[in-house]
């Protein structure tokens, strides 16, 4: 018999804030995957360090490229893929042994995250279970104290990574707005929200419920800095009693 494929997610960065079922899964597997700059633990692994078995053997899967190259250079997609497929294999060779494989990452499984490409090559081939997590922006407005929507509001999730019009073209479309992958997108992002006239209402929150978070009106924000757990929040408006 083959063994499982456990995707857990561990939510937005605070350990304390696993669910029950994501430590349980942690306490019963014996393989624990998890992604990571090459040279770096990972932030998965070091949310999950505290809950992980003494026994247990990590499997590190380090990206051959991160922001050294553009995303949309073709390079970028070619290393990817192949990092993938091989990360694949690597996986494999365990579930094929019968061995159970957690592959742990921030926030929720299927949301933004690299787990959903081993995952679509894995699923055909082994049995395979999702622990869902507390999302990054739902620990981000958390952290900030905001209501996001009311009433009727909508809600859009957009990547910093969009080309210009097509930001301003959806940020205009929703009453609330969550902007990730910032990093050196923030720029491009801070002026479609000021050609808008949304920047007064803007939050940047960076490592939202982790100990050196920050939580400030875009308007304060006065570098282009953004790391990799950061957003940007719009809180709607709506319709309230």
């Amino acid at each position: 018999m083959s063994g499982t494929l456990h995707g857990v997610g561990l939510g937005p960065g605070d350990p304390e804030l696993l669910t029950v079922k994501a430590v349980r899964t942690l306490e019963a597997t014996g393989i624990v995957a998890y992604f990571a700059k090459a040279g770096r633990c990972g932030y998965a692994r070091n949310i999950a360090s505290r809950w992980l078995r003494p026994d247990c053997t990590e499997v590190p899967l380090h990206y051959p490229v991160t922001t050294e190259i553009r995303f949309d250079h073709p390079a970028y997609a070619e290393q990817l893929a192949a990092f993938y497929e091989a990360s694949t294999e690597r996986l494999a060779g365990y579930l094929e042994a019968g061995q159970d494989v957690a592959l742990i990452c921030e926030g929720d499984p299927l949301f933004y995250g690299s787990f959903m490409h081993l995952y679509l090559r894995l699923k055909p081939r082994f049995p395979c279970r999702i622990v869902p997590g507390v999302t990054g922006m739902s620990g981000c407005w958390t952290a900030a104290g905001v209501p996001m929507t009311w009433g009727d509001d909508t809600l859009a999730v957009l990547p910093g990574t969009l080309p210009a019009n097509q930001l301003r073209e959806k940020l205009a479309s929703a009453d609330a707005i969550v902007v990730m992958k910032l990093g050196q997108n923030l720029p491009k992002v801070r002026a479609a929200l000021d050609a808008l006239g949304l920047t007064a209402r803007a939050l940047y929150i960076e490592r939202g419920t982790m100990e050196a978070e920050v939580v400030m009106p875009l308007a304060a924000k006065t570098d282009d800095e953004a790391p990799y757990f950061s957003v940007i929040l719009v809180p709607g408006e709506g319709r309230r009693p």
